[in-house]
């Protein structure tokens, strides 16, 4: 273990094996680093925080910050990160609102310099966020989804597993797992094939996900005749497409609609047009 002799450390806080911790940070009461983690100079972890193993936090990053949230006061609340989390300069993440309530980071995520966290935000494993992007309270975001840099979601947004978001986006309303979107609002251009290729989805699979997308987000039929329609092409056998259907039946917020194109019939778009934004 290696402590520069100006970084604060509590009493109270537990560091791992062969952490190391840079001049000037400050890590706070009841605060719990992982092995082999690195604290960069000016890094905070205020309160309650607890890091994985293999984890580096770049100088003038905060974690576990009080809650922007009138309704907070004061109650024990937390932030945990899992192992292997890249957490660069300026990122924030603020502990949540309401007893024993927790703003969580899964394993392997990459935060990029300036990315902030609102309270009770919960990011799954694999998330990479690029620079400047702000969440609101309450955001989800699943498994090894990707979001560009200097994109903002409302609170309560929820963010299925691997969508693809390009640079500049917004949402209010949720964002369906495996979707490529763009724009503020944000709108669907079709499916995120290189991030399915990457995760071993094979063409079948992808295949598959394309024609469900196309009938819920591209053929003109409402929600419901969507998913029925669904349902007689696919059944319940294929988990890829029964995870796109749960995440649409189940959002509070209603899902992004699909991006238009004026005197053209809508179909799934192909990945190259949108190159350059993503």
């Amino acid at each position: 273990m290696t402590i520069h002799p100006s970084a604060v450390v509590d009493p109270s806080a537990e560091l791992g094996v062969n952490v190391e911790v840079g001049p000037f940070s400050y890590i706070g009461p009841h605060c719990k680093v992982g092995d082999n983690s690195r604290i960069g100079p000016n890094a905070v972890l205020e309160e309650y925080v607890t890091l994985g193993r293999n984890c580096q936090v770049s100088p003038g990053a905060v974690l576990g910050g009080k809650p922007q949230d009138m309704a907070f006061k004061g109650e024990v609340s937390y932030v945990t990160v899992g192992d292997n989390a890249r957490i660069r300069e300026g990122v924030t993440i603020h502990r949540a609102s309401g007893e024993n309530q927790t703003t969580s980071v899964g394993n392997d995520c990459m935060l990029m310099a300036y990315v902030h966290l609102g309270h009770n935000c919960k990011l799954g494993n694999g998330v990479i966020i690029a620079n400047n992007t702000q969440m609101a309270g309450y955001v989800e975001v699943d498994d090894y989804a990707f979001i560009s840099g200097t994109c903002v979601f409302h609170q309560f947004v929820k963010i299925g597993k691997l969508a693809m978001i390009g640079g500049f986006s917004g949402s209010r309303q949720d964002i369906p797992p495996f979707a490529l979107v763009y724009g503020a609002p944000v709108s669907i251009y079709g499916i995120n094939k290189v991030g399915l290729r990457r995760r071993g989805y094979d063409l079948n699979a992808r295949t598959r996900l394309k024609k469900a997308y196309q009938l819920l987000f591209f053929s003109g039929m409402n929600t419901n005749q969507a998913l029925a329609a669904i349902a007689d092409e696919f059944g319940t056998e294929d988990a890829a497409v029964n995870e796109l259907v749960r995440f649409v039946q189940n959002s509070s917020r209603g899902i992004c609609k699909a991006k238009a194109k004026k005197g053209q019939p809508q179909e799934v778009a192909d990945e190259p047009e949108l190159a350059e934004m993503l």
